[in-house]
């Protein structure tokens, strides 16, 4: 989460590089993940050339084989994958704690944790357990321009990709009435790229980029659509 960074900055944290796990082929298809976004992978690399900060990528080659809520050390599971990566990340750069994103997934914090204990870091979740609606209206006020690169619930379609959070905020609310659609998408009905914030030296531009139908839903009502 861009704005999960944003906050390790205000409350005093410098940020050091970014890690990223990516599906093997990298070439911007997503493959299904319980603890990582896929989708835009691919544009990872260049939002460390707008931080202007070093990147450590590694390709998922795990799966999620232990989905416990209260995870143990499992070869060949995702989450393995991780704390490779941070371990050569840790080679070459010096940090003490690891940025987490995680708003209401205790799977995706209570591994990151994991990992981080592990390793004698600290995870840093300045989101979690927010209201969802004033998260959401905070982050477009601190000037995080993230557009929807995926969307996956009923209510939103092809027409809502490319489309920034801020300008959709209405919609979501009135999907929270009626469907008990999470207005961060922390239920999995979007995911999202960010294409400028206060931290970015330079803004990100997407070109060229398509619909492309992930899976069909039968109802045709809420089919997995990706920017690609």
């Amino acid at each position: 989460s861009t704005y999960a960074m944003m906050k390790c900055v205000e409350h005093g944290h410098e940020l050091v590089a970014l890690g990223n796990l990516h599906p093997p082929a990298d070439d911007g298809r997503e493959m299904d993940s319980f603890m990582y976004q896929t989708v835009g992978s691919e544009l990872v690399p260049a939002l460390a050339e707008c931080l202007e900060l070093p990147l450590f990528r590694a390709p998922i080659t795990g799966d999620a084989v232990d989905q416990r809520l209260i995870y143990e050390r499992t070869d060949g599971d995702e989450v393995e994958d991780l704390l490779r990566l941070l371990e050569a990340a840790r080679a070459e750069v010096e940090f003490e704690a690891v940025c987490c994103g995680a708003i209401l997934s205790n799977y995706q914090r209570t591994r990151v944790e994991d990992v981080c204990e592990r390793l004698g870091l600290v995870s840093l979740a300045y989101l979690w357990q927010r209201n969802q609606a004033e998260l959401l209206a905070e982050m477009a006020e601190a000037g995080v321009e993230a557009v929807l690169v995926k969307v996956a619930a009923l209510g939103l379609g092809a027409s809502h990709l490319h489309r920034s959070i801020r300008e959709l905020a209405p919609l979501f609310g009135r999907l929270e009435g009626r469907f008990g659609f999470h207005v961060c998408g922390e239920g999995g009905e979007y995911e999202t790229l960010t294409l400028d914030c206060p931290l970015f030296r330079r803004r990100l531009v997407l070109r060229g980029a398509r619909p492309l139908v992930h899976s069909e839903d039968p109802s045709g009502m809420a089919p997995v659509v990706l920017l690609a």
